[in-house]
C-alpha cells in the first residue's frame, strides 16, 4: 500500500491526476496535454460508458470527474445505508482503497525496479477483455508516472475460452477446471486444443473441439511409434545413401523448418505451425512405404518434430524422439530404453516358437526357448534358472551384473568344448587300443621300424634300429 500512495502523489505532482471530495482521478485530457496518446488499444472506445461501467463498476458512478474518460486512481470509502462496511486504508485524502489499474503499474514497477534502471516492459499480456478499460488506463497512468511515451513494446491478448459456445463464467456455471477437465483428457491433449488456435482467438472448449486435438494427438503418436520401430529393425546398418527419393525428403523438411519459423515469427502462428509439421509426418509416411529406407533421413525428421513438440511444452528435454512412455520425464525415457532389447527379443523368440509351431517342429520350439535362456537374456542381466523337470519345472527369473553373466556363459562354453575336446581323444585312444588289438602277434613289432630293422620266421625283432643285434634276457 505504501508503493501505491507514493505512484499516486508522483501522478499528482506531475499535474496529470487531481484530488476530488476524497478521491483522486487522472486526468486524460492534461495527459494528451503533455504529448502523449490516451486509447492506443482501442481508440474507438474511449468514453463507452457501457464497457467502463463493465470493467470498473461501482468505480464510475460519480460526479466528481472533470472529464468523461478521466479515471480513478484512489477511490473514496463509501458509508453504505445498509452499514456495509468496505476495504479501507489511510491516504493523504482520506480513507479509501486503490483503484482497480493502479495495482498492476504499481506491482510492475515493483518488481523490476529492482532488476532493472528502465522502467518500461518489453512484454505484457492479458487477457482480450481487458484492453479497455484496464490496459489502456494501465499504459496511461505507468507512461506519467515513468514519463515515457511508449510503456510497453509488446502487447499479448489471448482471446476468450468459451465452453460449448458460451463464454466461461460462474455466473453462467459452466465453468470447468484443470484437474476436472484431465479426468476425460490428457495433458497432452489439453495442451494440442491449445496450441491449435491462436493464444488472440476465441476457442471453444467441447466435444468437437477435443476430438480434433485427439485427432491429431493420435497423428504423432502413430507417427513417432512407427519411426522408433523402424528404425530399431533397420539399426545402424544399411545404405545411407541418398538417392532422389531421400533429397526429395529433405528438400521437403527445410520447407517444413522454415514455414514453423514464418510462422512463429507472425504472432505466435502455432495453428499453422502444426498443420506444417503434419504435412511433413505425412510425406515421411509416404517416403518409408517404399524401400529402401535410410535411416538417417526419417532420424533427422523425427528429431526435428520432437524439437518443435518440445518448444510447444509437449515433450520434455531428456526425450530425443517422440512423446516419454509415461507421466515422469526421466522414467519414460528409461524406461523405453530398459524395454526395447527386451521386446526386440520377445518379437523374435515368438516369431521363432509361431514358426516353428506351425511346422510342428516341437524340437525347434525347445531350442528357442534354451536360446533365449541361455544367450539372449544374460546379455541383459537377466538369469533364467529351470527348477525341476519335465512337465513339472518351474522358471525363476534373477537380476545380475550383464558382464559376470556373459562370463559364466563363457566359462561353460570353454568347459563344454573342453569336455568335447575330451571326448574326441578318448575316442581317437579308443580306436587306436581297437585297431592294435586287430593287428597279429606276428606283425606287432613289425610295424615300429623306427625301433627294430630285423625280424625273425616269427616276427620277432633279432636286431634294433642300428642293426644291431639285440641282447637277449
Amino acid at each position: 500500500m505504501p508503493e501505491i500512495l507514493s505512484y499516486i502523489e508522483d501522478i499528482i505532482k506531475k499535474g496529470i491526476a487531481y484530488e476530488s471530495n476524497g478521491s483522486v482521478y487522472f486526468n486524460t485530457v492534461k495527459f494528451e496535454g503533455y504529448g502523449h496518446k490516451y486509447g492506443k488499444l482501442l481508440p474507438e472506445q474511449i468514453g463507452n460508458s457501457d464497457l467502463l461501467a463493465e470493467g470498473e463498476g461501482a468505480l464510475t458512478a460519480n460526479d466528481d470527474k472533470q472529464n468523461s474518460s478521466d479515471f480513478v486512481l484512489w477511490k473514496k470509502t463509501k458509508v453504505h445505508e445498509n452499514g456495509m462496511k468496505e476495504p479501507s486504508w489511510e491516504s493523504p485524502w482520506g480513507p479509501g482503497r486503490p483503484g482497480w489499474h493502479i495495482e498492476c503499474s504499481v506491482m510492475c514497477r515493483s518488481a523490476f525496479q529492482h532488476l532493472t534502471s528502465d522502467d518500461q516492459i518489453d512484454v505484457h499480456a492479458g487477457g482480450v477483455d481487458l484492453k479497455f478499460p484496464h490496459h489502456e488506463n494501465e499504459i496511461a497512468q505507468s507512461e506519467a508516472h515513468v514519463g515515457c511515451h511508449q510503456w510497453v513494446n509488446y502487447w499479448l491478448h489471448t482471446g476468450h475460452l468459451n465452453i460449448k459456445g458460451f463464454k466461461m463464467s460462474k455466473s453462467l456455471k459452466n465453468f470447468i477446471t484443470i484437474r476436472e477437465a484431465l479426468e476425460t483428457h490428457t495433458a497432452r491433449q489439453i495442451r494440442l486444443c491449445f496450441l491449435m488456435h491462436k493464444y488472440n482467438a476465441p476457442m471453444d472448449y467441447g466435444d468437437s473441439t477435443m476430438n480434433q486435438s485427439i485427432t491429431v494427438d493420435k497423428i504423432f503418436v502413430e507417427y513417432f511409434h512407427n519411426m522408433k520401430a523402424i528404425l530399431r529393425h533397420l539399426g545402424r546398418t544399411g545404405s545411407q545413401h541418398l538417392g532422389d527419393r531421400e533429397h526429395q525428403l529433405m528438400c521437403q523438411l527445410q520447407l517444413t523448418k522454415e514455414t514453423v519459423r514464418e510462422a512463429l515469427l507472425d504472432d505466435f502462428d502455432t495453428p499453422r505451425a502444426l498443420l506444417a509439421l503434419q504435412d511433413i509426418i505425412r510425406q515421411t509416411n509416404r517416403y518409408v512405404e517404399d524401400t529402401p529406407i535410410v535411416s538417417t533421413v526419417i532420424t533427422q525428421v523425427a528429431k526435428y518434430v520432437t524439437s518443435i513438440l518440445k518448444c510447444f511444452g509437449l515433450v520434455g528435454e531428456s526425450t530425443e524422439i517422440g512423446f516419454p512412455l509415461d507421466s515422469s520425464e526421466e522414467g519414460g525415457a528409461n524406461k523405453e530404453q530398459v524395454l526395447t532389447p527386451v521386446l526386440d527379443a520377445l518379437t523374435k523368440f515368438r516369431e521363432t516358437v509361431r514358426v516353428s509351431a506351425i511346422q510342428g517342429d516341437n524340437r525347434s520350439v525347445l531350442t528357442a526357448c534354451d536360446d533365449i535362456r541361455d544367450n539372449v537374456l544374460p546379455d541383459m542381466g537377466v538369469r533364467m534358472e529351470d527348477k525341476g523337470s519335465g512337465a513339472e519345472t518351474v522358471t525363476v527369473w534373477k537380476l545380475d551384473d550383464p558382464e559376470v553373466l556373459r562370463k559364466e556363459r563363457q566359462q561353460k562354453e570353454d568347459a563344454k568344448r573342453a569336455k568335447e575336446i575330451e571326448k574326441l581323444e578318448n575316442a581317437r585312444k579308443l580306436r587306436e587300443k581297437e585297431e592294435k588289438s586287430k593287428i597279429p602277434p606276428q606283425a606287432m613289432f613289425m610295424t615300429k621300424t623306427e625301433l627294430y630293422s630285423v625280424f625273425d620266421e616269427d616276427g620277432v625283432p633279432t636286431h634294433d634300429a642300428a642293426k644291431e643285434p639285440l641282447k637277449r634276457v
